[in-house]
């Protein structure tokens, strides 16, 4: 399924929908992706018939009705599915950002003092993010990592803060002899 080739916006309006129906468990109305996305709701009506004809979205009707992404949706954007995802805090200047959880974390370029930075893939929306932003995010479950720096750029599309590195650390195991 993930041979799905996906415009840009497509792939922004749909991981909005992820997103916020993920946070709601329920129907997603075209007019709060339409604010999430800063898009004009009519564009958002346009692209979720397209993406209804490519099975990646349901509509459901009714008072309480707006869209629902498929299975198939969180397979085009590559999100595993977990019944319970282990939480992973995210700290946006100072205050821990609700409704948000970090999938993955990849280091880049660790080989370069300077220019070591952190590519940090998040769900939950990064649209209050910017650049010079203070952040830090873990520590994870198993390793107790935290990773500190300050945001040097962001990917809206992919949903990634890209972080050039202040501070790594995780806590040490004492030898078991």
């Amino acid at each position: 399924m993930s041979s799905i080739e996906l415009t840009s916006s497509q792939k922004t309006i749909l991981r909005a929908l992820v997103d916020l129906y993920t946070e709601r468990e329920q129907a997603v109305k075209g007019e709060d992706i339409a604010e999430e996305v800063d898009r004009n709701p009519g564009t958002i009506r346009n692209q979720m018939q397209s993406l209804k004809a490519l099975q990646l979205v349901e509509g459901v009707p009714g008072p309480k009705g707006g869209y629902k992404p498929t299975v198939d949706a969180y397979e085009a954007l590559e999100i595993q599915q977990l019944e319970s995802a282990a939480e992973v805090p995210v700290v946006h200047e100072g205050e821990e950002v609700e409704d948000a959880n970090v999938e993955e974390i990849g280091l880049t370029s660790v080989h370069h003092p300077e220019l070591c930075r952190a590519e940090i893939h998040l769900r939950g929306s990064i649209r209050e993010f910017h650049e010079g932003d203070s952040i830090t995010v873990g520590p994870t479950p198993l390793s107790k990592l935290v990773v500190e720096g300050t945001l040097d750029g962001k990917d809206d599309t992919a949903n990634i803060l890209i972080l050039k590195i202040d501070s790594m650390r995780a806590p040490a195991e004492e030898p078991a002899h």
